[in-house]
């Protein structure tokens, strides 16, 4: 192997250690976050890949109690619909803690920008690259905040276009994520609906194909 590009084993381990290590966190405190620590995160989220450079991502900063009540009430909203369309897991999926609106030092908006029609690279056969694009800056972020010592949620329960209405997003644009960021006093052993018992992540063996779907083989990497 070339090891010209390559990382020092110390810097390797810390990529992958904070790829292991990452949280979708639901409980916080709300200590401040230092406003050079924020700035690195968001610079983090503004540095990933984009469909065609069109750097989609929009993040808007929720600093209004008021406001931050009012998305607690969408996300309550939802809440209840997806606990009612879960039929026979409705009371154990109530029992879950599944955002941290009131409880993070930092609450954020990630959307899709409007306008988006005329960014074609990459996009004419799948448009929905522009939502790729914006899971990408999120994902940066989360790694980043992972690696500062702060937790991260991602909350996606609640009605698009009520959100986009609350935050005078203009047509075309669209809310992807609630994010909920801040300090934690510990991060889970795993991944909180696993700890849960909601489902058991599946193994990477069970995802990897050789030259069709569905074929297996011995030669693909294990």
């Amino acid at each position: 192997m070339n090891r010209l590009h390559r990382y020092s084993d110390a810097e390797l381990a810390a990529v992958y250690r904070v790829i292991a290590e990452r949280r979708d966190m639901r409980h916080f405190s709300s200590e401040p976050i230092p406003a050079e620590v924020l700035q690195r995160i968001l610079h983090a989220a503004h540095q990933a890949p984009s469909v065609g450079m069109m750097q989609p991502w929009r993040f808007i900063r929720i600093g209004d109690p008021k406001l931050r009540e009012r998305i607690h009430e969408l996300v309550e909203a939802e809440r209840q619909l997806t606990a009612q369309a879960l039929g026979e897991r409705a009371s154990e999926f109530m029992r879950l803690k599944v955002e941290g609106v009131y409880d993070c030092a930092e609450l954020w908006v990630a959307a899709l920008m409007d306008r988006r029609e005329p960014h074609i690279f990459g996009r004419r056969t799948l448009p929905e690259m522009d939502l790729a694009s914006v899971a990408c800056a999120i994902q940066n972020m989360w790694l980043a905040a992972r690696a500062e010592g702060l937790g991260m949620g991602w909350v996606s329960l609640f009605d698009p276009q009520a959100l986009a209405d609350l935050l005078d997003i203009p047509a075309g644009g669209k809310p992807v994520a609630i994010i909920c960021l801040g300090q934690v006093e510990e991060f889970y052993a795993a991944p909180m609906l696993q700890l849960e018992g909601w489902r058991t992540p599946q193994p990477l063996d069970e995802m990897l194909f050789e030259n069709r779907w569905g074929c297996t083989d011995a030669s693909v990497v294990k």
